[in-house]
């Protein structure tokens, strides 16, 4: 296969909007030389599943263990000239949690917080997809994960 280099490729992400007791799991990390709150998120990795990544990133970003129960949306972020980021967000379930698991690099710590405490900092969150995803939630916006279809994971297939 021949890579071309005038193709253009988007950075693959996903977050997790995962809610217990009214609460948000978010998680404060440094981003930019400031400690900021985002979802559980990062990339895809080769050969994982959005839905694998999901489950994943919030493991390792939070302790939680969570089943994906729906699609919230895919959010397009043009960060700089150079960098698109299309972040798949997903609704999550907290299952377990893990008080043992080490959190990724550059996470401080994984918070609950309500939407009043959410709204009251602003600026502290990494980037305006995390309000928004949370708004969305907050507004009923979902889509069944059948609306993914990924060729290379059967279990995904209609």
């Amino acid at each position: 296969m021949t890579v071309r280099s005038d193709v253009w490729k988007p950075n693959s992400t996903v977050a997790t909007i995962v809610v217990k007791e009214d609460r948000y799991l978010l998680v404060e990390e440094w981003s930019q030389g400031q400690l900021v709150y985002n979802q559980p998120a990062g990339h895809l990795e080769k050969d994982e599943s959005l839905i694998e990544a999901a489950i994943r990133e919030t493991r390792e970003e939070t302790g939680w263990t969570v089943r994906i129960t729906a699609l919230l949306g895919l959010y397009i972020n043009k960060a700089s000239e150079e960098v698109t980021y299309h972040r798949h967000a997903f609704i999550a379930e907290p299952l377990s949690y893990d008080p043992f698991q080490p959190l990724d690099e550059g996470i401080e710590q994984a918070v609950w917080l309500t939407w009043e405490e959410i709204q009251a900092q602003p600026e502290r969150m990494r980037s305006e997809a995390v309000l928004l995803c949370i708004e969305d939630y907050r507004a009923g916006r979902s889509f069944p994960l059948e609306f993914i279809t990924d060729l290379s994971h059967p279990e995904t297939r209609r």
